[in-house]
């Protein structure tokens, strides 16, 4: 069975890079800020992992991780977070919050692609 990529950017233009990298292994949602990815979540979708943006409109990747570390039925779900921010404070505070991995924009797709698919497995044998 296919593995599911949830990814979360206010940017069409990173959602793209998103789409075009991970599409070879992986089924890509799009969806433009955690208010969106929410809502879908709670419509009975469930993820194998979750690639957010940290500064989006309406409910940003920080406030969405703290949803999801929240829920029970949510919570296992591995987490990558994306920024701008290359300061270690923004870092540790999503990590804090329960990222399971923060990436700098512009970041290499290759290197995305390696820890999603790591991540995942990871969870998988544990």
């Amino acid at each position: 069975m296919e593995k599911i990529i949830l990814t979360v950017d206010d940017e069409c233009a990173t959602l793209a890079i998103l789409q075009t990298t991970l599409k070879k292994k992986f089924v890509i949602v799009k969806k433009n800020n955690g208010k969106e990815a929410l809502e879908w979540l709670h419509e009975g979708n469930l993820p194998d992992a979750i690639v957010s943006d940290l500064n989006m409109p309406v409910m940003g990747g920080l406030e969405f991780v703290k949803h999801i570390r929240a829920s029970g039925l949510f919570r296992n779900i591995p987490i990558v977070m994306l920024s701008c921010h290359e300061d270690s404070f923004k870092r540790i505070e999503c990590l804090l919050a329960g990222a399971d991995d923060y990436l700098v924009k512009p970041f290499n797709p290759q290197e995305l692609e390696i820890r999603v698919f790591n991540l995942i497995n990871r969870l998988q044998t544990a």
